[in-house]
């Protein structure tokens, strides 16, 4: 019996399990993306590019991610779908070979006082751990050294069932937690001025209280005047101790005013609960001006901002207690855990250590874990979500990134790029939306879309090598070799900002002299101190007009023309036109369909299900009654001027019969921004992160001030973006302002008239200043790490 051999030497034919290799999207219609048909490799590091606002987060995010987690949510079963989102199906045609999509996007760490870097990675809770093993005295479990958990105790008689009889029997119980009594884990205490809640020379009824929504009118005011703790009609200071501390600080009483049955409650207790529970940038406008009047945050005097109870700071390792080891900067916190040897924990301090070192690796290393999440900015906060993901043994899945090397300084960029090569190394899809010619050089795979913003983008210019991109000839291939070059001869400055003396958070008592009437950029490594020293020295001076990296909040009800405050002078302007009340102007007010209440399309709640959106029949996603658009200026009803795009507006309204003024001044900013292609009744919510940083800048420029403070203009804009950005910079200057502007950018660094350098190092290695001369200077002398990189970059 012979044995048959192969003798081909034909590789066996690929496993058909093999040939899923591609994602494939066909038709992709989400905002303003035109029939978009692509095909992604699979485990491969994709970079989509573009003009900001040419449709790549439309593409990456509200496609691809968005279609991965709808189909994953769609695996629970209905119950746990109701407590989920619900996502609609993106607007595609095809969407195929989708794997598990990993969100890690830009957006800002929830801003609650209690939420700290240690809290959102799980550091926290590993330190707890090892505290409540090693930690001498032994104090109790992992929850008596955590700051969100109160301590508590009680007493009393429980009613038991045993054999048939009812037995009454004593309990007590009792809870250790670690959070400090007097600041209830927060860090800080706030001290409210009496003086701003209330006038005490009148009376409730003449209107004393002057918090905002408590008017004598309103429901408030009615509460206060009719509970009958105290009369009405008296001034104030003449209140009884008892009156008093019944208007300020009464427990929750239940009363009955004008028939209904109500919950009285003292007024610090109610503004406690309604505005100082909340992030104050989160607040309305008006509600946040009176809390920055009326309180004032200082540190615990009681945790000295530790958050932790005096028990939870007695227990230590080593002479180390937890409150200690969350305020040492991460990286020496990983050398002091790295020197712990103790055998009954050592799988635990080998995840506290791997968990650590991730921190530094990602550049990272300077934060500390009692650091509040909300400070952090959106490079950090995004990299703070990476952490988790480092360690991950999951494979095969899709990691998606908003920009992540935004933040970033050019020497830092070359660890992120690492990071995600090694991601894509351990069999992942990595996509990422980016603008930094460092990081795309890095990709396997570039999409390209545009050519322009807005309408005139959405379609795909190039797809390929990094090679065939610079080859291409679309705006991101002949922009990637760009590079600014020095000026020949900088402004001089008309005056200077003195800073003496600045310590905030790792400064160390920096003397700085900010020249005025010239373009300053602050530079430095990540974490070196520059948001320190101009936020915290410069940002709350008369004058000083700051726009920093928050993001702009917007419902789909609010656009462009909404939030720049445009819609009022064009409300006003058809108003006189026509001899009716602007209100009728307004899709929120009274001139709203009132089938759709002014939304432009109707919701269909499907309960788990996703909603669904069809637009509204009888204002055909107008918004407006019918009545409302019979009234015309210049030839346009109110729908037909939102729809124009702000170049077309500026025209309308500069001239002829529409002429306004005040409209066509907004609209010149707006365009001067670059956003000359925006709708004006664009949602916000289909505005990219650029889009909406340039409209935010936009606002600002409308104030009164001297000096303007910019933080990191150039997020979210693409290398075209930014030689618009320049010139509108040199405008500013040119106009008499003075321009300060904290940047990474080698581009701007170079255009700048006065560097000041930050460094040399981040955390306890930084805040000092290493450098401050001409961008010249700089380059010549490459004594900084800026130096270098911009050195290298013009070419010297």
């Amino acid at each position: 019996m012979s044995i048959a051999t192969r003798t081909d030497t034909q590789p066996p034919a690929p496993h058909v399990a093999d040939s899923h290799d591609l994602i494939r999207v066909h038709g992709a219609r989400a905002n303003n993306l035109k029939d978009v048909s692509v095909e992604i490799p699979k485990r491969r590091l994709t970079v989509f590019t573009g003009v900001s606002g040419s449709g790549k987060s439309s593409l990456v995010f509200g496609t691809i991610a968005a279609e991965s987690q709808r189909l994953i949510n769609e695996t629970y079963s209905a119950f746990v779908q109701g407590f989920m989102p619900t996502l609609a199906r993106p607007d595609v045609d095809v969407l195929d070979g989708l794997t598990t999509a990993i969100i890690v996007d830009q957006q800002r760490m929830g801003a609650d006082p209690r939420s700290t870097v240690g809290t959102a990675t799980d550091a926290n809770a590993m330190l707890r751990i090892l505290f409540s093993r090693l930690g001498q005295p032994h104090i109790g479990s992992p929850q008596a050294f955590s700051f969100n958990v109160a301590s508590i105790s009680g007493a009393g008689a429980v009613a038991l069932e045993r054999a048939g009889r009812t037995v009454k029997e004593r309990r007590s119980f009792s809870v250790t937690g670690g959070m400090c009594p007097r600041c209830e884990g927060r860090g800080s205490v706030n001290d409210i001025d009496l003086t701003q809640l209330y006038d005490d020379a009148k009376s409730l009824n003449e209107g004393a209280l002057t918090i905002p929504g408590y008017s004598k009118d309103g429901w408030y005011g009615r509460i206060f005047s009719g509970c009958g703790f105290f009369d009405p009609d008296k001034p104030i200071r003449k209140f009884t101790k008892k009156e008093l501390n019944d208007l300020l600080y009464k427990e929750p009483t239940k009363i009955k005013v004008e028939g209904i049955n109500l919950t009285y409650e003292g007024l610090i207790p109610k503004i406690q609960k309604s505005m100082l529970s909340k992030d104050v940038d989160s607040l309305q406008p008006h509600v946040r001006a009176f809390v920055e009047r009326a309180v004032t945050f200082t540190t615990c005097p009681e945790c000295g901002g530790t958050r932790l109870s005096e028990t939870a700071r007695s227990s230590k390792i080593k002479g180390i207690s937890i409150a200690d080891a969350c305020a040492m900067q991460i990286s020496d916190l990983a050398e002091w855990v790295k020197g712990l040897d103790e055998p009954s924990v050592g799988p635990l301090l080998e995840a506290l250590r791997e968990t650590l070192e991730s921190f530094v690796e990602i550049g990272l290393g300077y934060l500390s874990l009692d650091r509040s999440a909300g400070t952090l900015s959106g490079g950090e906060a995004q990299r703070t979500k990476m952490i988790r993901h480092l360690g991950s043994s999951l494979t095969d899945v899709t990691y998606v990134f908003d920009e992540p090397t935004i933040g970033l300084h050019p020497h830092d960029i070359q660890r992120m790029n690492d990071l995600l090569l090694r991601l894509r190394d351990k069999g992942n899809t990595v996509l990422v939306v980016e603008h930094k010619p460092e990081a795309i050089a890095i990709a396997d795979h570039v999409v390209d879309l545009g050519p322009g913003a807005g309408t005139a983008g959405g379609t795909i210019c190039f797809e390929g090598t990094v090679e065939g991109l610079r080859a291409g000839g679309t705006i991101t291939g002949r922009h990637l070799d760009d590079r600014a070059a020095l000026k020949e001869k900088v402004r001089l400055s008309t005056g200077t900002l003195e800073i003496r003396g600045a310590a905030t958070h790792n400064l160390r008592n920096v003397d700085v002299d900010i020249p005025l009437g010239v373009l300053v950029v602050v530079t430095g490594v990540a974490g070196s101190g520059k948001s320190s020293l101009i936020h915290g020295s410069v940002s709350g001076r008369d004058g000083v007009v700051s726009v920093d990296q928050t993001p702009i909040r917007g419902s789909r009800r609010s656009n462009p023309a909404t939030y720049t405050g445009l819609l009022d002078p064009i409300r006003k302007a058809f108003a006189k036109a026509n001899g009716v009340k602007p209100a009728l102007f307004s899709a929120n007010s009274e001139g709203a369909c009132p089938n759709c209440n002014g939304a432009g399309v109707i919701y269909t709640d499907l309960a788990m299900m996703a909603g669904v959106a069809i637009p509204c029949e009888e204002c055909e996603g107008k918004r407006f009654q019918a009545t409302v658009l019979e009234y015309h200026l210049g030839g346009r009803d109110i729908s037909q001027v939102l729809a124009m795009s702000v170049t077309e507006a500026e025209e309308f309204f500069g001239a002829g019969e529409a002429r306004t003024p005040a409209a066509h001044a907004i609209l010149g900013r707006l365009a001067d921004v670059g956003l000359g292609y925006l709708s004006l009744g664009q949602p916000l919510t289909t505005l990219s992160g650029g889009e909406r940083q340039r409209l935010k800048l936009a606002t600002h420029m409308a104030e009164k001030g001297g000096v303007y403070v910019l933080d990191e203009p150039t997020t979210g804009l693409h290398l075209a973006d930014v030689e618009q950005l320049l010139g509108l910079l040199d405008r500013l200057v040119d106009s008499g302002k003075s321009v300060i502007v904290i940047e990474h950018h080698q581009a701007v660094m170079a255009h700048a008239d006065w560097i000041v350098d930050l460094g040399p190092g981040a955390g306890h290695d930084g805040g000092r200043v290493v450098f401050e001369g001409t961008p010249a200077d700089l380059v010549a002398a490459r004594s900084t790490l800026t130096g270098e990189h911009l050195a290298a970059y013009v070419g010297a």
